[in-house]
């Protein structure tokens, strides 16, 4: 079988669940011909700029913009006409894209961001939009899928990366939607989604977080105290957010605790946070690839509500602690995560301390913990697999 992913570059949490869903594919069906796609490599050194960097500009600069446009385009209509007026207009990264999907032939497309949608409509719709079927041959027992001479049109696979479903995710060239949760399908369904496209999967995370690592091990490994509580405070990949308020404030409350904070890729800001001095333990770390080991040992994970981090986090049952989510899919992940009691929220720095204070040591932290468990989906990232594996694979 020939499997396709793509994503596109815009934060990182879309590159993460495309790199978690060609790892569990590998791991499923290690003879497929699988590749991941990022679109950003078919823009104009200009286009991947402004995509690139435009949305961490804006949600750092003026995150009220950015909620509304968020909210301005979250209407399905509104979605289908700005849609249909993109691709009136001729696009050279469209048109590469489009171009690599006819060399590699693709079986299925699985997309962790909306971008690809427009050109996979397009295609389908001058190919007179009919989602083809793999076909197979046997070789020594083993199911073997080829490219047909008569390639069309792959199967679309929507893997939406939040907890809630914005409405340019839909688009009429799609197969299957795999979502974060049941309360995210009803969603799609609500919106004219048919019952059975639509599966509550999980968002994408990668195999490490539904290991249990040796806390004692890790610890020792990072230099942290087992008498010790351990906060986790998170960035993001670019290291965006109040991080240098949020340790000086954390700076302030009584109770003995110690902190880990990762800043990303914003090593000015590591450079920064590891010069001072604070009341209690800190360790400042910059980019990080053992995510999985420091939220194991985490008591309370500090964060903007990502859906990759928050999916994360819940698999490993780690409550989360969110500060001002900027307006748009943070807040509505922010939403979904306080109601099912896997989370508590400040909207100011300066209320931390009294909040932090609060949680340490409390019933209410371990009740937090026991539902981020109940949500948590280790294995989310092969469960996509296995659906679309069991809509598209030729029966034995």
């Amino acid at each position: 079988m020939r499997v396709l992913i793509a994503t596109v570059t815009a934060g990182g949490g879309h590159v993460a669940a495309a790199a978690a869903l060609e790892e569990a594919w590998r791991a499923l069906r290690p003879d497929d011909a699988v590749e991941r796609v990022d679109l950003i490599k078919f823009f104009s050194p200009l286009h991947k700029k402004i995509y690139a960097d435009g949305y961490v500009q804006i949600v750092e600069r003026a995150p009220e913009l950015w909620g509304l446009l968020f909210g301005k385009t979250d209407n399905p209509k509104v979605a289908r006409r700005l849609s249909k007026l993109r691709r009136i207009f001729p696009s050279n990264s469209r048109k590469k894209f489009s171009d690599y999907l006819k060399r590699f032939k693709p079986d299925a497309v699985l997309c962790t961001h909306y971008a690809p949608l427009e050109t996979l409509g397009l295609l389908k719709t001058s190919e007179g939009g009919v989602a083809r079927r793999p076909n197979s041959t046997e070789e020594t027992g083993t199911r073997v899928t080829r490219p047909s001479e008569n390639w069309k049109h792959p199967f679309v696979v929507c893997v939406v990366t939040d907890f809630e479903a914005h409405a340019l995710w839909m688009d009429a060239c799609v197969d299957l939607y795999c979502v974060a949760a049941e309360e995210t399908r009803a969603r799609l369904i609500a919106r004219g989604s048919r019952p059975e496209n639509a599966v509550a999967t999980g968002i994408p995370i990668a195999a490490k977080f539904s290991a249990k690592p040796d806390a004692r091990a890790v610890r020792k490994t990072l230099g942290l105290r087992d008498d010790l509580p351990v906060l986790l405070v998170l960035s993001g990949g670019f290291g965006m957010g109040p991080v240098a308020e949020i340790v000086a404030e954390l700076d302030k409350v009584p109770q003995p605790f110690q902190t880990v904070v990762v800043t990303g890729r914003n090593e000015a800001l590591r450079r920064e946070l590891a010069t001072q001095t604070r009341k209690h333990p800190t360790h400042v770390l910059g980019f990080v690839t053992n995510m999985h080991e420091l939220m194991a040992v985490a008591g309370l994970i500090l964060t903007k509500p990502g859906g990759l981090t928050s999916s994360e986090a819940l698999a490993l049952g780690k409550p989360l602690f969110i500060l001002n989510p900027i307006p748009g899919q943070e807040a509505a992940n922010s939403d979904f995560l306080l109601e099912r009691g896997a989370a508590a929220k400040v909207n100011r720095v300066e209320d931390l301390p009294f909040r932090i204070e609060q949680l340490l040591g409390s019933k209410k932290l371990a009740e937090m913990a026991k539902a981020a468990k109940a949500l948590g989906r280790p294995q989310s990232a092969q469960a996509v697999c296995r659906e679309v594996l069991k809509r598209i694979s030729p029966a034995p």
